[in-house]
C-alpha cells in the first residue's frame, strides 16, 4: 500500500548555511524508491509516496541519506496526510480569520505533554498565546514569529529536548495538507 506524507526538515537553507537545493533533495528522496516527490518552498517540505516503512523509519532513512549526500546532519520528521489534515482541522485558533504568518505550528517528533511548558506563564505574553495539539504546538502571534517574545522563549533548547522540533507558519501548514491530499 502507498502512503503519501510530508519531510519536515528542520534548518535547512537559512542564512547561507547547511544549503540542501530543493532539485538534489527530490533526486535523493527518488533514490530512495519514493514516487510523486514535490518540494515546496526552499525552507525544507519535501511531498512524497513511498510504499515501505512508516513515519520514524522514513525519517530516519532520510535523515541518513542527506548527511551522506550533503556532509552534515538535518533532522526531518515525517507525517502523512491524515495526521497533517488532523492538525490543520483540529486549530485552537481562528485560522479563517488570520493571515499565514499570525499563526504557526511546531511540529514534534514524539508527544509532548503541558508539563513541559507549565513553567510559563503564558498570561504574560498575551495576546500572544500557545495550545497543545497531538505532536503539535499552535502558536498564535499576531504580529507575526519575528518579533514574538513567546516564540523565542518557546524555541529555548530545554523545553525541546529530547525531541525534534520544526516549525511552520499557517500558509504551510495548508499547503502540505493540499499536497498530500492527492
Amino acid at each position: 500500500m502507498t502512503t503519501t506524507y510530508a519531510a519536515l526538515l528542520r534548518g535547512i537553507n537559512v542564512g547561507g548555511s547547511r544549503k540542501v537545493p530543493m532539485a538534489d533533495l527530490r533526486t535523493l528522496m527518488e533514490g530512495l524508491g519514493h514516487s510523486g516527490v514535490r518540494s515546496y518552498l526552499q525552507s525544507g517540505q519535501a511531498v512524497f509516496t513511498a510504499d515501505h516503512g512508516d513515519e520514524e523509519s522514513l525519517a530516519a532513512e532520510l535523515t541518513g541519506a542527506i548527511e551522506k549526500r550533503f556532509g552534515f546532519t538535518v533532522d526531518v520528521i515525517v507525517r502523512d496526510h491524515a495526521y497533517l489534515k488532523a492538525i490543520a482541522d483540529n486549530c485552537p485558533f481562528p485560522a479563517a480569520e488570520l493571515e499565514g504568518k499570525q499563526l504557526h505550528v511546531t511540529y514534534f517528533s514524539a508527544p509532548v505533554d503541558a508539563d513541559r511548558f507549565a513553567e510559563i506563564d503564558q498570561a504574560a505574553y498575551l495576546p500572544e498565546e500557545f495550545r497543545l495539539g497531538d505532536r503539535a504546538l499552535y502558536l498564535y502571534v499576531p504580529d507575526g514569529l519575528g518579533r514574538s517574545k513567546l516564540a523565542e522563549h518557546l524555541s529555548k533548547p530545554r523545553l525541546n529536548k529530547g525531541v525534534i522540533a520544526t516549525s511552520r507558519n499557517w500558509n504551510t501548514v495548508v499547503k502540505l495538507v493540499e499536497m498530500t491530499g492527492g
